[in-house]
């Protein structure tokens, strides 16, 4: 189910109206609209609650975004900006669809959500706190976003508990499968990055060439299985026909929104099979 509701969230960092609307409320460039509208649901926040609930991002570069952000666009301006540029952003790649179609898959999804268990889940609470949307599209990415982001607490809390730092993440899936490209961007300097590498070598996760070993490969697998395990809730909650319905009707919707994710994306999603 992830691979059909992470592209709608997505929406958000990808899509020139999402850009524009966090624009338009004085968050100009692609970092301030990023961290305020993710962050917004946490209130006028500092940069320490971020920095955890983020996990990747490098201290120094959270802290040069809050609370500033706050002194351009209030975090209820900013989480508008962001509803508005994500409903924009979907009435374009779904305007063949009709409105019964969203309207269901607004209603499976909002069931999910509200069956998420935010208890530990910072960010995942913070979004199911939100007031439930008026139209079928924003109700769709609201509910969509609550599951990413309870998703995503989960996942931090696996990598935690198999002792990985967050540059030590960022550098396992370089060596993996993903562009450092895509990843230097989040505030780590060389040295750090380097320092990473070799935590990573002597605990058997990279070899001396700095490929992923056998240990590693099995324990990212733990920490994958793990994250789908604290995910589970929302899906068994709504059954088997509900959530096998709900993948239907997401996927012409993900599918659109999958065409706005560059290749080698950080959120490291798949493509739709098909």
């Amino acid at each position: 189910m992830w691979t059909h509701f992470e592209p709608v969230h997505a929406v958000t960092y990808f899509h020139p109206r999402a850009r524009a609307a966090y624009e338009a409320v004085g968050l100009r460039g692609y970092w301030r609209g990023y961290f305020a509208g993710r962050a917004a649901p946490l209130g006028a926040t500092e940069a320490a609650p971020v920095i955890a609930a983020f996990f990747s991002f490098a201290p120094p570069m959270v802290a040069r975004a809050l609370p500033a952000v706050w002194r351009l666009a209030t975090p209820q301006e900013a989480l508008r900006a962001r509803l508005t540029g994500a409903v924009q952003a979907l009435a374009e790649l779904t305007y063949e669809l009709p409105e019964t179609h969203l309207a269901e898959a607004a209603d499976l999804l909002e069931r999910a959500a509200s069956a998420a268990q935010t208890a530990g889940r910072v960010l995942g609470a913070a979004n199911a706190a939100l007031p439930i949307g008026e139209y079928p599209l924003a109700r769709i990415w609201q509910a969509s976003t609550t599951l990413r982001e309870h998703r995503g607490d989960g996942h931090v809390a696996a990598l935690v508990a198999a002792g990985l730092d967050p540059v030590e993440t960022l550098a396992y899936k370089v060596a993996v499968d993903m562009s450092p490209v895509n990843l230097l961007g989040r505030g780590w300097s060389e040295e750090q990055w380097q320092a990473a590498r070799e935590r990573l070598t002597r605990r058997g996760w990279l070899s001396g060439d700095g490929t992923a070993t056998d240990v590693g490969r099995a324990g990212f697998e733990a920490v994958e299985e793990a994250t789908d395990r604290a995910a589970a809730h929302p899906w068994q909650t709504l059954g088997q026909d509900g959530t096998d319905r709900l993948r239907e009707l997401l996927e012409p919707i993900a599918r659109s929104c999958h065409t706005l994710i560059p290749p080698g994306s950080p959120i490291g999603l798949p493509a739709l099979p098909g």
